[in-house]
């Protein structure tokens, strides 16, 4: 899942490739690829708030701590 697509490269498969189809289905895998990397950081977002949910609960201050910093470097990363 680590596809790191740009215009350019974008442009240069279609031109290699004059078939629509071909472009259709490059295209179509890089839509598929950011929406499973949208599921995949919106579940572990989800997941990190129940655990720090948990961890408050259980007053798990350095469970808190551990789940709070891995939630705000995810979300830095958007």
């Amino acid at each position: 899942m680590e596809n790191n697509y740009s215009y350019a490269e974008f442009l240069k498969a279609v031109g290699k490739n004059s078939s629509s189809l071909q472009a259709e289905k490059l295209l179509n895998e890089i839509y598929l690829d950011l929406f499973l990397k949208h599921i995949h950081r919106e579940q572990t977002k989800k997941r990190l708030i129940d655990l720090i949910d948990l961890a408050l609960d259980c007053k798990d201050e350095s469970a808190f701590l551990m789940y709070s910093e891995r939630l705000a470097k995810l979300e830095e990363n958007d």
